[in-house]
């Protein structure tokens, strides 16, 4: 982490006066994108991105009744529970180690890795990455809380999915995810008309067939496949959809942050959720037909620069899909960050 000033823990402290989303339930990205611009050098354009970003933003939600070990059940995926369950995990984390907090509510809250167009395991993932990194401080265990809160909030299981066979590799997986036929609906009703999905990874990484790929390690590998070939397909799909696509690889990739500080045996549930989530978006946005590779691809430009290009840009979903880019860290990542960078309106 580039930051010796303190920035992160300022921003965090101003975001979390607001609530997690926004005009009825556009996310708010803030959090997100503020610790990808510390963590990548951009520390001294936060709080003027902030200044640009927070007017949008809306103050957190009025509480109803409190969440407790006993009702969650009944508040799980209740969006109007979200400042219940904010202040639930508020009170978790204060009186239990993050992890602990963490690992006891990741198979709860992982059925529903797609709620709120995959948006709360996203910052789950930025918010366990910079716990994991560095110092944790109250305002970044407060983020966890609201990460956390968010998700159990808008947690919603996608529909029940047949499996459609097997495919050799993520990349020919996502490629042959079946399109929802009607593009004329938000993401709710794209995700309403899903019905299923190829099965990777194929039974022959199996240990036990349909249950996952065989010990941790090779779950973490094969979702680190997963994010390199969905953020690859970006730089040839992204015209669909620049927006929405970029979730098909940072919502992975958020899961392969979150690994580990998790304990091994959910690393394979985790990597067939996080398959679901990419595969969901792949399908509700992917356009029918791809786009030439990029003449870019050869080249893969500093890194430090393509992430300050993207910091200029000021467009969240740009700057957190271009912090995935960089953690695949090839030529064709990179690509594809520079067409986030083109398709998408620029902030600044």
């Amino acid at each position: 982490m580039d930051d010796t000033t303190g920035t992160l823990d300022e921003a965090l402290e101003r975001i979390h006066v607001s609530g997690p989303e926004r005009d009825g339930w556009l996310s708010n990205h803030a959090p997100m994108a503020v610790e990808a611009l510390v963590r990548h050098g951009q520390a001294s354009a936060v709080h003027r991105w902030l200044d640009r970003y927070g007017p949008k933003l809306e103050e957190m939600p009025d509480p109803g009744s409190p969440v407790t070990a006993r009702n969650w059940h009944e508040a799980l995926g209740d969006p109007r529970r979200i400042a219940d369950w904010t202040a639930y995990f508020e009170r978790e984390t204060a009186d239990t180690p993050w992890r602990d907090v963490l690992t006891a509510w990741w198979p709860r809250l992982l059925p529903g890795i797609a709620a709120g167009a995959t948006h709360p395991v996203i910052r789950v993932g930025h918010s366990v990455r910079t716990l994991l990194a560095g110092e944790e401080s109250a305002p970044r265990v407060r983020e966890l809380a609201h990460a956390l809160g968010y998700w159990a909030a808008r947690h919603q299981p996608l529909p029940a999915l047949v499996p459609l066979g097997p495919a050799p590799s993520a990349a020919a997986a996502l490629d042959r995810v079946p399109l929802v036929p009607d593009r004329n609906g938000g993401v709710r009703d794209r995700f309403a008309q899903l019905t299923g999905f190829p099965v990777w990874p194929g039974p022959e990484q199996d240990s036990d067939p349909g249950q996952g790929p065989a010990g941790p390690e090779a779950a973490r590998s094969a979702l680190r496949e997963l994010v390199r070939a969905s953020t690859h397909r970006y730089a040839t799909h992204a015209h669909g959809e620049p927006i929405m696509l970029v979730h098909a690889a940072t919502a992975p990739n958020a899961v392969l942050r979150t690994l580990p500080a998790l304990p091994g045996e959910l690393w394979a549930p985790s990597l067939r959720a996080a398959w679901a989530a990419s595969a969901a978006v792949t399908a509700a946005y992917a356009p029918r037909e791809a786009a030439p590779v990029p003449g870019s691809a050869s080249v893969a430009p500093d890194a430090g620069e393509l992430f300050a290009r993207a910091a200029a840009h000021g467009d969240d979903h740009t700057i957190k899909f271009t912090d995935t880019a960089l953690d695949v860290g090839d030529a064709l990542a990179f690509s594809a960050a520079r067409r986030a960078i083109e398709l998408n309106p620029p902030v600044f």
